[in-house]
């Protein structure tokens, strides 16, 4: 079947193009001719090796071969005419074929009565079909003359064919009859009769004698056969008129005795004006039917031979359906309609005068369909529906029903109007076949339709995610080939399905295909097909896309070249880029030059070469053209002429506009004898920067079309610049506007970063975007943080026209993960990148150790580690010791060793960590440097000496003296009298030293006890707090002793000094050292 099907394909059409549904398929019947499109596309598609698409035809044939499987009544496909002659030497088959789900049984009535198949040897049933065959080879045809009638029926009905008239072709003999010879005066007129045997069909006439006939306007033969002489001359003497009829049926010839005609010569004939000889009187009429074809004749005689020439009386002559034939002696109208019928003249005329006759012509018509035969009805439960029977007919014909081959009235759902049946509320189980008889005197119609009750919801035939592709300014149907019981409604969304398109510039037919009459590049896009009952809906997706007519940007010029030189025509095109495009040069006539190029060189010019070029560029759905002519002359001279800088480009078209870039095409202006090298495209910005010109891209000089990619909301306005090898062109004028529409930010704020500018706070700032990098209004930024180290949530904020956000209240130097992200009315950029940062520095604390290793005469190393709150990055160490020095030291440092000390002496070291907020705390310690073993032997040996210890006495007896007078001047109040000068006199330099600025501090009883340059110290290095056997600071007043820069003791003597001794008693036995003793008389000098 399906091969059938694919016969009846309109041949030189597009295979895939072929299989477009142009009508509804709600009915049944329709889907025949869908499957076997169907399968024509998969047979191409698979030797294409188009798997894909392969695939998607198939579903499609699948889907539509499952509504073959629903319940079907019987519908006759295929019958034999209702008069059908056969030929008596072949088998009589007499058709009958039909379709139904379940397939229809057949049976056959003969004369109106039941004809039993199986009790006549002769005749048999085609296998699966209700075709009859009878065998003729052991009867004869004539007893199978018969009327005939099929009748198909399954469960769901009954459908029967046309009442089959079999008769068998018959191609009698002449009868024989005695034929005379006929002599005649020259110029009489003279009539041959056929008088032809009636057979069936009638037989073809023709006149021959030794060969065919010749006819002209004086001889001819008339339409019942005979040959008509309007006069006759002495040539048409002969002994062999014969007429010939031919049986086309039985291939065979008959022929009549042969009529012989003697013409005389006695005495000339006098000329005579015209008289018919056929159609007699001066009136005649005829009757033809609707449809065939009527032929009216008038021939006549007279001496000299007549003219015929045709008018209608009451109006003119249909030109398309008219002719005449046998020299316009016969007027032949085809096709006739109601329109022929009326009066019309023939007119016969010599110089001698003219006849007229006149023939009434009605019209009469068997019956015929106004609109088509009956439709079958598919209807679901509940429903109403109409079956009409519209025919017309003159006489007007009579209409007649049944129902599976059985007459039928109005009943309770079903009234019966004359050529109408209305159903209302037809149930489940009512399906059938009905008849509709419409009749008249010249013939009958009979049509079956079915009305078939089903339950179905809807299926959308066409294949899935079909893309259709038109040209711009063409018109686009989109098919919704459906299926459903009830009858599915169609509706059409586009992309977001906000509303139905059922308005401008969409037109919705009833077959559910949607029509853009003049498609746009706006149109194209995913449509969505829906198909809905009571009973469900079904839809399908169908992508359209319109592309850019193909256009001839520069034409081919006209050429005039001298022989022997060479000659280039260019042929620049824009076309879609989706498209494939094919060029193709034609010379003259159409010979085929070359293809794929967009230049044509023809080199060593020849005269033959001369003509008219053509360039033509295809495209899968469209071509353009355009010519110029080649001339070639024997001599031609060129001027060089000197190169300018071009014309600016003309005529900007924005095409193929999309949410985020739009095609601009150009035609170039004149290159000035220097081709052109590239196009430079510039945009302005009128929403953000108006009357400002930016470089936006550039394509080489060979190209007329960009492809631009485009930021969202922004108010675009482009113009072209060409350059040549002298300078760039004036600007193009501007092509039209194009927004572009506003989107969520595609990018976040560079140079996120986060620092402290308090030590409770962190500063979080970004480069914020540029107005066309906002991609829409109301742009605002996500601040975003949190502590790194904790397992926290993000914090958020919304920050508008600013770049930074500040955090108050934060812990001091705590690493910090952030986020900037932008915003606007449209919604969120990307997720932003994390970058880190920290909240504010303070003053760090105190390093953790200091410690003093590797002691040596002039030097030792000290060692350290960082604060253990460091309270921000550690920028450094400041090293301060006695005598008063200061070291910068790296942050990166935990030990310095200090040169050029002086030996033997007590330093202290104050060591503090330094941040971006300043110094820290300090940490102290004390260090000696070792001893120099000379000068201590030179001090043993002067001990020794006898001068040295009598002077020691003596000074020691002084001291005691002096002892006991200080005593006993305390004891009575009173004060030094070196305390009095330095309260009066108190350097105003002086600045005492704070442990916290690293400076050397007062000392006091609650203080280390400190020892002296030149004391003992033990092996290690490092002065214990007890071991020191006095101190000079004991002696100031309130701890205030002091050292100067050389470190030279400062301070005075005060009663604490006593106390102390009251106090401690005799805590210490040892004796003073001398040293001390030498010291504490240099400060009272």
């Amino acid at each position: 079947m399906f091969l059938s099907c694919l016969l009846i394909h309109v041949e030189n059409t597009k295979v895939l193009e072929g299989c477009k549904s142009q009508t509804s398929v709600h009915s049944l019947q329709r889907l025949c001719s869908h499957c076997c499109c169907a399968l024509k596309a998969i047979f191409y598609l698979f030797f294409l090796n188009d798997l894909f698409l392969y695939y998607i035809w198939s579903a499609f044939l699948l889907k539509m071969l499952s509504v073959f499987w629903m319940p079907q009544p019987p519908t006759i496909t295929h019958q034999s005419p209702k008069d059908y002659i056969i030929d008596p030497r072949e088998n009589i088959i007499i058709h009958c074929e039909a379709k139904g789900k379940p397939p229809p049984s057949f049976s056959w009535t003969r004369n109106g009565t039941h004809f039993d198949i199986d009790e006549d040897p002769n005749v048999t049933l085609k296998p699966h079909s209700g075709t009859l065959v009878v065998d003729i080879s052991r009867a004869k045809a004539e007893h199978y003359e018969c009327v005939y009638q099929c009748t198909a029926r399954n469960k769901h009905g009954t459908a029967v064919s046309n009442n089959i008239v079999v008769q068998q072709s018959r191609s009698p003999l002449w009868s024989k009859e005695k034929v005379k010879a006929l002599v005649v005066q020259e110029g009489v007129s003279l009539v041959l009769p056929c008088r032809p045997p009636a057979g069936l069909p009638p037989p073809i006439i023709f006149w021959m004698d030794n060969s065919e006939l010749p006819q002209s306007s004086r001889v001819s033969q008339s339409l019942n056969g005979d040959l008509y002489f309007s006069n006759v001359l002495r040539e048409d003497s002969r002994n062999d008129y014969i007429c010939y009829a031919r049986f086309p049926y039985t291939q065979t010839i008959q022929q009549k005795q042969p009529i012989t005609v003697r013409v005389l010569n006695q005495e000339p004939a006098d000329e005579r004006k015209p008289t018919f000889l056929i159609p007699s009187g001066p009136t005649s009429s005829k009757m033809v039917l609707r449809g065939q074809v009527l032929e009216m004749e008038c021939i006549a005689e007279g001496l000299l031979t007549p003219d015929v020439s045709w008018t209608k009386v009451s109006g003119d002559l249909p030109a398309k359906r008219t002719s005449f034939l046998h020299y316009q002696k016969t007027l032949r109208i085809v096709d006739a309609s109601e329109s022929d019928a009326g009066d019309y003249r023939c007119t016969a005329r010599n110089r001698l005068g003219s006849v007229h006759h006149t023939i009434h012509v009605t019209v009469k018509a068997a019956p015929y369909w106004i609109g088509g035969a009956p439709r079958n009805l598919v209807l679901a439960p509940g429903e109403s529906g109409v079956l009409t029977c519209r025919a017309s007919g003159t006489p007007k014909p009579s209409v007649s029903w049944a129902m599976n081959g059985i007459p039928i009235e109005s009943e309770r759902n079903r009234k019966v109007e004359d050529d109408t049946i209305i159903f209302t509320d037809v149930q489940t189980g009512s399906s059938a076949v009905y008849q509709c008889n419409v009749s008249n005197d010249y013939g009958y119609l009979l049509s079956n339709a079915f009305v078939n009750v089903l339950s179905e919801t809807p299926r959308v035939l066409t294949p899935a995610n079909k893309v259709y592709q038109v040209i711009k300014n063409h018109q686009a149907l989109l098919d919704c080939a459906s299926f459903g019981s009830p009858i599915p409604k169609i509706t059409w969304f586009k992309d977001s399905r906000s509303s139905t398109l059922d308005g401008d510039p969409y037109i919705l037919h009833d077959n559910g295909t949607l029509e853009i009459h003049v498609a746009q590049a706006r149109n194209s896009g995913k449509y969505t097909c829906v198909a809905r009952n009571i009973l469900g809906i079904n839809e399908n997706h169908i992508y359209l896309e319109v592309k850019d007519p193909t256009r001839i940007l520069k034409q081919p010029e006209y050429k005039v070249v001298q022989m022997g030189r060479s000659v280039v025509f260019e042929c620049k095109v824009k076309h879609d880029p989706s498209l494939i495009p094919t060029m193709t040069w034609l010379k003259d006539d159409g010979e085929l030059l070359i293809v794929d190029s967009d230049s044509l060189t023809i080199t060593d010019v020849t005269e033959n070469d001369a003509g008219v070029y053509t360039c033509v560029m295809n495209t899968t759905l469209d071509h353009d053209s355009a010519s110029a002519e080649l001339t070639v002359s024997e001599l031609f001279y060129i001027a060089a002429l000197p190169a300018e800088r071009p014309d600016p480009p003309t005529d900007l078209e924005l095409t193929d506009q999309k949410k985020r870039g739009v095609q601009l095409t150009w035609i170039p202006g004149d290159e000035h004898n220097s081709p052109i090298q590239k196009f430079l495209i510039q945009y302005q910005d009128s929403l953000h920067h108006r009357g400002h010109w930016h470089n936006l891209t550039e394509v080489p000089g060979t190209r007329t079309t960009a492809h631009l990619k485009l930021s969202p909301h922004v108010h675009y306005t482009f113009r072209v610049l060409a350059l040549n090898a002298v300078d760039f062109s004036r600007p193009s004028f501007p092509s039209r506007g194009f927004k572009t529409e506003p989107a969520a930010p595609d990018e976040n704020p560079t140079g996120v970063q986060g620092f402290g500018t308090e030590h409770d706070n962190l500063v979080i700032s970004w480069k914020p975007l540029s107005g066309l990098q906002s991609n829409g209004p109301g742009l605002h930024y996500r601040v975003m943080w949190r502590q790194k180290v904790v397992d926290s949530d993000w914090t958020t904020v919304t920050v508008a026209n600013n770049s930074k956000f500040v955090v108050s209240g934060t812990p001091t130097f705590v690493p910090y993960e952030l986020k900037v992200q932008a915003v606007n009315d449209y919604g969120a950029g990307p997720e932003p990148a994390v970058a880190h940062g920290y909240s504010g520095e303070d003053l760090p604390g105190a390093p953790t150790s200091l410690v003093v290793t590797n002691p040596n005469l002039d030097s030792l190393t000290l060692e350290w580690s960082p604060p253990h709150d460091r309270n921000g990055r550690i920028t450094g160490y400041t090293l301060k010791y006695q005598p008063v020095e200061e070291l910068a030291l790296p942050a990166n440092e935990t030990s310095v060793t200090l040169p050029n000390l002086k030996y033997s002496t007590r330093y202290k070291f104050y060591l503090n960590a330094k941040t971006v907020r300043g110094a820290g705390v300090a940490i102290s310690q004390e260090a000696v440097t070792v001893i120099d073993e000379a000068v201590a032997s030179r001090q043993v040996d002067i001990a020794t000496q006898g001068w040295f210890i009598g002077l020691m006495c003596a000074i020691a007896l002084l001291i005691l003296i002096l002892l006991i007078i200080c005593f006993i001047q305390r004891n009575k109040g009173g004060k030094y009298p070196v305390k009095e000068k330095e309260d009066a006199h108190t350097d105003p330099e002086f600045q005492p030293m704070k442990d916290e600025d690293c400076t050397f501090g007062e000392y006091s009883d609650n203080e280390d006890h400190k020892p002296l340059k030149g004391s003992r110290t033990p092996s290690n290095g490092t002065v214990k707090r007890d071991d020191s056997d006095d101190s000079l600071v004991d002696y100031g007043e309130g701890g205030d002793g002091q050292f100067n820069e050389d470190g030279s003791f400062i301070g005075q003597y005060s009663g604490k000094s006593a106390s102390r001794e009251t106090a401690e008693g005799h805590e210490s036995s040892e004796a003073p050292s001398p040293i001390n003793t030498m010291n504490s008389l240099n400060s009272f000098v």
